[in-house]
């Protein structure tokens, strides 16, 4: 006896409108969530608080000892948003452009890349998306020696802790032990330093080339260094100690943060694979069997095939970068 009429819907099309009802609610669930990290109340509160504390603070920004653009087109990039924080970037990545050379060049990189290949008759999808990605190589090359550089502050950083303490257990003053750190210290957290004793003696209070400091190179340990060396100067006490034990504590946090990433190279490497196994396949079948492939980008239902499945692993990507960082 048939259960389910012939006409209407069977079981597999109800399992199936289930499953895609329940994928719907997860996705909704999932972007409400994300949301509500980046913009919910808590998140809105800690901004208005880090607001007030930058509006209290009397340091000006790192960025006014950068010479800003020139000109009209100048003062119009100064206007944009993104300016500033590419600015920035550039500052924290020690490159001494501005940020409209960056975004000139990279509208170059990509003008010419689209120009080549429409000379060479490719197809105007593929062009267009390898253009993008010529336009992208100079925003990727900020963003890898910004973070090499950071990398390499926050590991020299406890030696540089370490020879401060000894230079102030010695006799010598903060200062004179902030200008022996910058002289002993190896790049680039000698230039930071120096950066810092000049400031001092250029004019600048302690706590505005600390602030400097800290936008010049964002990091928590850091962070934690300038807070020690405000509360001594305000309440007193033994620096010295408090800058030894701080280079001991982010010892520890170094190596808690390499047992880490060691236990965690299995599913970082598993994400790595998973991001680059369709690009990779795709890649091979245009090669090995092209007239299976040109449907994608010539017809045109492949083409908004290939836009939305582009869409959807880009989205994937981003929740596996978020899944596979682990901050310490």
């Amino acid at each position: 006896m048939n259960l389910w009429p012939e006409r209407g819907w069977g079981a597999p099309s109800l399992v199936l409108a289930l499953l895609v009802l329940v994928s719907l609610l997860l996705l909704l669930e999932g972007l409400y969530l994300l949301w509500r990290s980046a913009y919910g109340g808590p998140a809105r509160q800690r901004r208005q608080r880090l607001l007030a504390l930058r509006r209290r603070t009397q340091a000006p920004s790192a960025l006014a000892a950068r010479p800003a653009p020139s000109g009209p087109l100048g003062a119009l990039l100064q206007r944009l948003p993104m300016i500033e924080r590419t600015q920035l970037a550039l500052l924290q990545a020690n490159l001494r452009w501005q940020a409209g050379q960056l975004l000139a060049l990279s509208v170059l990189a990509a003008l010419i890349a689209l120009g080549l290949l429409r000379l060479l008759h490719v197809p105007t999808g593929p062009a267009a998306l390898t253009a993008l990605a010529t336009g992208l190589a100079p925003w990727v090359y900020l963003w890898l020696r910004r973070q090499r550089r950071l990398h390499t502050l926050q590991r020299q950083l406890p030696e540089a802790l370490d020879l401060m303490a000894r230079a102030m257990r010695a006799g010598h003053a903060f200062s004179s032990a902030l200008q022996m750190a910058g002289q002993e210290m190896s790049e680039p957290m000698a230039i930071e330093l120096r950066t810092v004793h000049e400031e001092v003696n250029f004019g600048l209070t302690l706590p505005q080339a600390l602030a400097h400091l800290l936008d010049r190179v964002p990091l928590t340990d850091l962070r934690y260094f300038v807070v020690a060396v405000s509360i001594q100067r305000e309440s007193g006490g033994n620096l010295a100690d408090v800058l030894g034990k701080l280079a001991q504590l982010i010892r520890a946090r170094l190596r808690l943060l390499d047992r880490v990433r060691v236990l965690s190279s299995e599913g970082r490497l598993s994400a790595w694979i998973l991001v680059l196994m369709p690009f990779a396949l795709a890649g091979l079948l245009a090669l090995f069997n092209p007239t299976f492939m040109r449907p994608l980008w010539t017809d045109p239902m492949g083409i908004t095939l290939l836009q939305a499945m582009l869409a959807v692993m880009l989205l994937g990507i981003a929740l596996i970068a978020r899944i596979v960082r682990i901050r310490v």
